[in-house]
């Protein structure tokens, strides 16, 4: 029982494999027809070991994402101080994305239309992203930062202050303009400013002229 587990793996992996090598040449999602005859094997039987497109996409997901998900745990268990692993959170994610759009920014770019066109299949990535953003922002609250705001809030703050560093689509279209440099200076901001105070952004009921 134990053998046919193990060979049930095997070959959803090898037609994971398949699955990329295909994407990767043609720039795009491929059919069942086509992705059973590169794997040499029938329809029925791919079937056997993928019930839908959506299992399909969902484990070319998994395969896709995983290096990223390995970063993030490690930095997670990792002891840097929060402020330090927020940035290596990031940076480190992003280099992997840089690197993935300096070796071939096509096929980059087709997994990126892929992912756009399969959300539900890529969104249980983001959520994991997002828990373990919370629990890096759960230690820096404990040292005293992000004074007044509860940790859901910080997240969505958080996110859409280093989207151009974390979300594929933003990050490509501006990756010439980004740098860790830059990050570290965003996340600097993000530990020395974030809080509810109001320091007076809203203060004025309107416009004035100088």
């Amino acid at each position: 029982m134990a053998s046919t587990h193990s060979e049930n793996d095997t070959m959803r992996m090898r037609i994971v494999e398949v699955a990329q090598a295909l994407v990767e040449e043609r720039g795009e999602a491929v059919s069942f027809a086509e992705l059973a005859a590169h794997a040499g094997i029938s329809q029925a039987n791919l079937s056997r070991y993928f019930s839908s497109r959506e299992a399909l996409m969902e484990a070319l997901a998994d395969h896709w994402f995983q290096p990223m998900v390995e970063i993030m745990e490690e930095v997670l268990g990792s002891e840097l101080p929060p402020r330090r692993k927020m940035y290596e959170f990031f940076a480190r994610r992003y280099l992997a994305l840089r690197k993935k759009w300096e070796a071939d920014p096509v096929k980059l770019q087709a997994y990126i239309e892929i992912g756009n066109d399969h959300y539900a299949q890529i969104r249980s990535y983001i959520d994991l992203a997002d828990h373990y953003l919370g629990e890096i922002i759960g230690e820096a609250m404990s040292d005293g930062a992000f004074a007044g705001l509860g940790v859901d809030e910080t997240i969505s703050l958080v996110n859409q202050m280093v989207a151009p560093y974390c979300a594929p689509n933003t990050t490509i279209m501006f990756m010439e303009r980004l740098s860790e440099e830059k990050l570290a200076r965003i996340i600097d901001a993000v530990f020395d400013g974030l809080s509810a105070s109001d320091r007076g952004a809203r203060a004025l009921t309107g416009l004035r002229a100088a």
